[in-house]
């Protein structure tokens, strides 16, 4: 049996964060972010295919973002209030592939 690396994600995941700090530190309402992981599991052409149809992305969008996941480990394919990239982040896992959320940097 082979064994699956997972991202190191825990400062990803920090989703504990009361919008009522978010407010204290100036924070917008677009201040979270939704990360897609590189997986050993998903083909290219499926990651492209699910980020044109959920998010929209005409093809060469989803297709650079979907590179990028794939060499350097990630990338971030939303942002917005932290409602909408909760239901990005279990969109992203309904179609089968890894995704966090976290604070956009200020």
């Amino acid at each position: 049996m082979t064994e699956t690396a997972y991202p190191d994600v825990s400062e990803d995941v920090r989703t504990d964060v009361r919008e009522d700090e978010a407010a204290q530190t100036g924070a917008t309402a677009d201040a979270w972010q939704t990360v897609v992981w590189n997986d050993p599991v998903n083909l290219m052409s499926y990651v492209t295919y699910v980020f044109r149809s959920y998010f929209g992305y005409d093809e060469a969008h989803a297709r650079r973002l979907m590179l990028q996941v794939h060499e350097e480990g990630r990338s971030v394919v939303s942002r917005g209030s932290r409602e909408k990239v909760e239901v990005d982040v279990q969109a992203m896992h309904g179609f089968g592939l890894w995704a966090t959320m976290q604070r956009a940097a200020a």
